[in-house]
């Protein structure tokens, strides 16, 4: 592809930050730079839209989400058991139209994604899960960087984690434990020591799309 993206794909457990940390990514690197996209997006709009339920409720973090979130998981499962990288092509999909500058999409396929603009040099996926969420990205884009982003259970039970049977010891949670990466970021209570990871990361990177 002409001008294929560095894709940074970001997995970590509940109340790592994921989200925290693909924010102050994009702001180091710049909003003309790159965009982030979610795996659980398109998940939870095909979820909400075989269950009939409000699929802007499922993206935000309040007891509605919290209350279908194991059933999800399950449903995501079955798609997942049939097709492995299922989510991965539904968000690639909609990231690529925007990279190609086409923005005919509804504005819920856009939040789906969560694509704010088109024509990125970098793509952030926020929420890798699965080793097969990796090996997409690995196989499809060859400027692809995995990063583990870690917290204490101390940290994240202040951020509002408790475990939950069914949730923290499914594979949506664990299934990459054991995985090695490019990059592992520590997010605990220090914001400055994340700014300065972060920048240390993407300093090459910035100096080469100036």
């Amino acid at each position: 592809m002409e001008d294929e993206p560095i894709v940074f794909v970001l997995s970590g457990k509940r109340k790592s930050g994921k989200d925290f940390v693909a924010k102050k990514l994009k702001e180091i690197l710049g909003n003309d730079n790159c965009f982030i996209i979610t795996l659980s997006g398109p998940l939870k709009y095909e979820y909400a839209r075989e269950h009939e339920l409000d699929f802007d409720r499922l993206l935000d973090s309040t007891d509605y989400k919290e209350r279908y979130r194991v059933d999800m998981i399950h449903w995501g499962e079955k798609k997942r058991s049939k097709e492995p990288d299922y989510f991965c092509k539904k968000a690639t999909k909609i990231a690529m139209k925007h990279f190609n500058g086409n923005a005919s999409d509804s504005n819920r396929e856009l939040k789906c994604g969560k694509i704010s603009s088109c024509r990125r040099k970098v793509w952030i996926v926020s929420d890798a899960r699965r080793t097969s969420d990796l090996s997409y990205f690995q196989q499809n884009f060859k400027s692809t960087i995995t990063v583990r982003i870690i917290a204490t259970d101390e940290v994240r039970a202040c951020r509002g984690w408790v475990f939950k049977e069914g949730v923290d010891d499914a594979e949506s949670e664990c299934g990459l434990d054991k995985e090695n990466f490019d990059l592992i970021i520590e997010n605990n209570d220090s914001e400055e020591k994340l700014e300065q990871s972060l920048k240390i990361m993407v300093f090459p990177l910035v100096e080469s799309t100036e």
